[in-house]
């Protein structure tokens, strides 16, 4: 059947800002439905609030809300679009709640809007556990035992059936939210409680435990016509227990037998069947008893999830593009498989290489944390390999994950004992092995196939022979350690020797990979589409078995971003995918390499040329080689992708390869505090006092001479890593002595910490005679707070003309010194009407999107071509004065970390962003707050408890506050204030001075607006179960008065005037901004 011609216009909600359990993913998915259903002549209209997607940019839909994605916003947009049909199963969880909530209130009914892609019956039966159990029960398959509960004591009570252990799943959530294996009654009453409020139904599920059981996934789609196919089975290393999104992965499933993965598959064209899903794809998920084989159906998701993603690029089938398309009408017989362009998606994948995926986590950026994985997701991003043999893929993923192993590294003792699975579980592995463990051992207390364990103890056999015999002398031998995966690196290190010496003995006996091709049919079909992976495979004289093929084109190698984590987001992969948009409109032959599965700039038609592997230098040196063979490559780009491919500039440039843009040189001197300081002192421009230290004595000398407070860091970081604001004098010592023990050969940097200063970020392009300065944003929070955690609102709020000029000035002045070829983004604080440089970054930055969505031009597109040589002049950009706000909000995951502070700092702590646009700063502030989850009360209790630098601060806002009807607590020095000015408010006790506090106040659900600061490590700790019991009570919370005043604000504003929703393209017509210009 062809699409539905009856259908004109498709509304599309997207997932929101990135966050854990719902990561970049969304964007990918999102980005591929979009294109699919515009190029088949549908309108699109798209609802996201988050501006870092490629999705948002304005040329994917033809109407853009960046809007908070909640039932107010939906119903505006419903009204002014009037859209046929709504597609809710491409924005994650999310999207599928939202949709929920729009049926429940009659929105769909009230504007004749029809679903598409999943029935409401489909997304019920999928996501209410109770529903999903009794649809298991119905078609004869087992699920654990298990029942639903709606409140505590009910849950006490059927307990007693089932028994502890159990495992607790709240109802429609993601990433295992609010969930968590219970062993005693008082984890099992924590995480129900937990559960339960954060269950949009109020309903948790509680199954008996599996934990230990081997776990499956299967990746599904389905058409009308009642044709099913599974795209990928997934196999968790990691056995139940721990969420399948901190699992280390495999496909295809490697321990499975014939007739168990038969008898799998077609369980899930059962429960699809059943559960409704007739156009889309699902995930459905399986656990096996490794004693008797039992199996058991854990869930299902009726949308595109996060291992959809995983498996379009493990297969190169793309399942949400065929989604979208089975969506319309079509069916899987009618739609061409893109890589072969002969077969129909019909045709089931098949692949002839092993897939490892492994999680990558920040739990170092949150101090307090216990880094036990479980059943709630914790991972903030993770890495893809491939591989001929599961040896290679494993050491391929290992040295993706930018952590600076280069295989299987030894580790220091780990407290965590080998049965608690934590991050570096498969280190420790490595090392029970190293030891003498055997198989069995290493089984019975993690409960990984020894089938698994047998290849890792493979790799650790190989490494004790080299130890002890040295590299092999004959060829065969050293090629069979490549294609096990070794890296030169590792080698090197095994024979205590340097990376360049067995690079040398390579090149020398001839051993180099070759390149495959990702073929979705097992070589049955040649593939028409290059997207690569390298291996290790012995070559028969004569004969080229690489599949690399390499073009006669001009052409450009992109270096992507690599994994998602804190401090290098898909912010990054933005930047990567627009340079790559750009040169293939300029008729310049893209080259995509990067090893992370969840972005767009992995999708096999994002770029011309797509490998899928490590970014080392060896891995990234042999690609260049290849495409090198032939064509002209005009050079590789490496300033998008934030400081992964960064990383990289020394060593390619020490290989004589062209690195397009701004210098290898240049970047060293803006991160060489010293060559930095020269050149400022140059050019005349303020900095705050700083010194460079590398030891404990001159850092001693330092404190003395630039005084408390300060500010300390290491060099050559991203995201402020292990960047602190010091107080005290015993915090800085402290702090010194650990810094030099964990950064030997690189100095600590020590600067003025400059108190209530007012931060400016600036994006600039230059060309290396011209500046086109892109945004210049004013941070909400005041200086010392990392850039990516603080609000940052463009055009300025508060900063006069005079200062934005003389900082447009002061940036133009810089990039013309440091020869800037391309983005260039500097961090100012502005200080009693003085302005200081904070840093210089020539490089992309987290806030090119940002800048792009409020001002509508394609910054890094233009940076792009830029570097290529072309004139900024050409472009004809028109700077324009704007009449919109739009605000970046940063999002947290506390909620994820028990244990860690909320307070924010110069160290990074936020995963995601949103956008908050609108005519006025407290609607923008009020959106942008919304967006990122925040319920702005705008009635009830304030509670303020702020440091006595503060407290006349706050005083107009809190009377604001009273003014229209909040009621006012207080602890006793605020109270005291906020009386003696003649303010009403109650005196409420800390947590020290006994009960009722704050804590039981916020517990009681008395409180709904939190305003606290503090300084002091004492004070700091006296008041962090304040600010945790905010986060576990959902109320929202500042902890800075900018933060409070801006709040004050928006809830001022909707307060006037309810809040109204407005397409990116209908503002850049009205004001006749860019709309994202033609690129010259």
């Amino acid at each position: 059947m062809p699409k539905n011609k009856k259908i004109k216009s498709i509304f599309i909600i997207g997932a929101g800002p990135i966050i854990i359990g719902q990561g970049c993913e969304f964007d990918y998915s999102g980005v591929q439905a979009c294109k699919a259903l515009k190029k088949e002549g549908y309108r699109i209209i798209l609802l996201n609030s988050n501006p870092a997607t490629i999705m948002t940019d304005p040329n994917m839909a033809h109407s853009t809300y960046i809007e908070p994605i909640n039932i107010e916003m939906i119903e505006k947009i419903l009204k002014k679009e009037k859209p046929d049909v709504l597609l809710p199963t491409m924005g994650g969880q999310t999207a599928l709640n939202a949709t929920l909530e729009a049926e429940k209130k009659g929105l769909l009914k009230k504007y004749n809007v029809k679903l598409i892609g999943a029935s409401i019956e489909s997304i019920k039966k999928a996501e209410d556990r109770n529903l999903f159990k009794k649809t298991m029960d119905k078609i004869g398959l087992k699920t654990p035992k298990s029942f639903t509960s709606q409140n505590l004591n009910d849950a006490r009570k059927k307990l007693k059936k089932i028994g502890l252990p159990v495992i607790i799943r709240p109802s429609f959530t993601l990433g295992g939210q609010g969930g968590g294996a219970a062993k005693n009654i008082k984890e099992f009453e924590d995480i129900v409680k937990d559960g339960l409020s954060i269950s949009p139904i109020t309903q948790v599920l509680i199954e008996e435990s599996v934990i230990g059981w081997k776990e499956f996934e299967l990746e599904v789609v389905r058409d009308k016509n009642d044709n099913c196919i599974v795209v990928c089975s997934i196999e968790n290393i990691d056995p139940m227990g721990i969420h399948t999104g901190d699992s280390i992965t495999v496909a295809p499933a490697l321990t499975l037998t014939d007739k168990e993965y038969q008898v799998m598959r077609n369980a899930s064209f059962s429960i699809l069947r059943e559960i409704g899903v007739d156009t889309g794809g699902s995930n459905v998920q399986f656990a096996i008893n490794p004693k008797n084989g039992d199996l058991v159906v854990i869930e299902m998701n009726p949308r595109v999830s996060r291992s959809s993603a995983l498996a379009s690029k493990a297969t190169g089938f793309p399942i949400a593009k065929v989604a979208a398309l089975l969506a319309v009408g079509y069916t899987l017989d009618e739609i061409q498989n893109d890589i072969t362009k002969v077969t129909p998606c019909s045709f089931e994948p098949t692949i002839d290489y092993i897939v490892t995926k492994i999680p990558r986590f920040t739990f170092e950026k949150f101090p307090g944390t216990n880094s036990e994985l479980g059943t709630s997701m914790k991972s903030v991003g993770e890495v893809m390999s491939i591989g001929r043999n599961f040896c290679e893929s494993f050491q391929k993923a290992i040295r993706s994950l930018d952590k600076g192993y280069d295989g299987l590294v030894e580790i220091k003792k780990i407290k965590k004992k080998l049965k608690i699975p934590t991050p570096l579980r498969f280190l420790q592995i490595a090392n029970a092995f190293r030891e003498g463990k055997g198989i069995n051992f290493v089984n019975k207390y993690t409960k990984i196939d020894k089938w698994f364990l047998r290849e890792i103890k493979k790799i650790v056999e190989h490494e004790n022979l080299i130890k002890k015999r040295g590299l092999p002398k004959k060829r065969s031998e050293i090629f069979y350690l490549k294609s096990l995966g070794f890296s030169d690196k590792r080698l090197a290190f095994l024979i205590d020797n340097k990376e360049i010496f067995v690079r040398k003995i390579r090149k020398k006996l001839k051993i180099k990979p070759v390149f495959k091709r990702v073929d979705t049919c097992a070589a049955e079909f040649s593939s028409l589409t290059p997207y690569m992976y390298s291996t290790y495979e012995n070559i028969p004289k004569n004969i080229n078995n690489s599949e690399s093929n390499p073009s006669k084109k001009n052409k450009v190698i992109i270096i992507g971003g690599g994994p998602n984590r804190i401090g290098q987001g898909i912010e990054f992969d933005y930047c990567c995918v627009h340079a790559s948009y750009a040169l293939k409109q300029k008729n310049i032959e893209t080259i995509m390499i990067n090893c992370n599965p969840e972005t767009v700039s992995t999708d096999y038609d994002t770029s011309d040329r797509l490998y899928f592997e490590p970014l080392t230098t060896e891995d990234v040196l042999e690609i260049i080689n290849t495409e090198k063979q032939k064509g002209n490559l005009l050079g590789v780009i490496l300033q998008f992708g934030g400081q992964t491919p960064l990383n990289l500039a020394k060593s390619l440039s020490k290989e004589k390869i062209k690195i397009l843009g701004t210098s290898s040189d240049t970047i060293d001197l803006a991160e060489d505090r010293e060559r930095f300081k020269k050149l400022i002192k140059k050019l005349k421009i303020q900095q705050p006092k700083s010194l460079t230290v590398k030891n404990l004595e001159e850092s001693k000398k330092a404190l003395k001479d630039i005084g408390l407070p300060l500010v300390v860091r290491p060099s050559y970081v991203l995201g402020g890593k292990s960047m602190e604001i010091i107080n005290e004098k015993k915090d800085f010592v402290k702090y010194v002595k650990k810094a030099l023990e964990n950064s030997i050969n690189s100095p600590l940097l020590i600067d003025t910490y400059l108190k209530s200063a007012i931060e400016v970020d600036v994006d600039a392009i230059s060309d290396g005679n011209n500046v086109y300065i892109a945004g210049v944003m004013e941070h909400i929070e005041e200086a010392g707070i990392h850039s990516g955690d603080s609000a940052c609102v463009i055009p300025p709020h508060s900063l006069n003309n005079k200062i934005i000029k003389e900082i447009e000035k002061q940036t133009t002045k810089l990039a013309i010194a440091l020869k800037v070829k391309g983005l260039l983004n500097v961090q100012f604080a502005v200080q009693n009407n003085d302005i200081f440089i904070i840093e210089a970054n020539p490089r992309a930055s987290r806030t090119i999107p940002f800048v792009a969505k409020a001002t509508g031009i394609p910054v890094a597109k233009i940076a792009a071509l830029v570097m290529l040589g072309k004139k900024l002049t050409s472009f004809k950009i028109k700077k324009k004065d704007q009449k919109h706000i739009a605000i970046k909000e940063a999002v947290f995951p506390f909620s994820k970390f028990h244990g860690s502070d909320i307070i924010l700092g110069p160290e990074m702590k936020s995963t995601g962003e949103a956008m908050g646009i609108d005519t006025t700063f407290g609607k923008a502030f009020a959106k942008s707050q919304l967006s990122a989850g925040v319920n702005i009360p705008l009635k009830g209790n304030v509670l303020v408890s702020v440091k006595d630098g503060d407290k006349e601060i706050v005083k107009s806002y809190i009377e604001d506050l009273s003014k229209i009807g909040f009621q006012i607590y207080a602890t006793k020095g605020t109270a005291n204030f906020l009386k003696m000015i003649g303010l009403n408010c109650k005196t409420i006790k800390k947590v020290k001075d006994g009960s009722p506090n704050i804590v039981d106040y916020m517990d009681q659900g008395k409180i709904n607006l939190v305003f606290n600061t503090t300084e002091g490590s004492q004070a700091i700790k006296d008041s962090f179960t304040l600010r945790r019991s905010a986060i576990n009570n959902k109320i929202p919370y500042y902890t800075t008065m900018a933060g409070a005043k801006a709040i004050v604000e928006a809830i001022k504003s909707i307060k006037q005037k309810k809040l109204d929703v407005c397409s990116l393209q209908k503002y850049f017509i009205k004001e006749k901004l860019g709309n994202f210009i033609e690129l010259g």
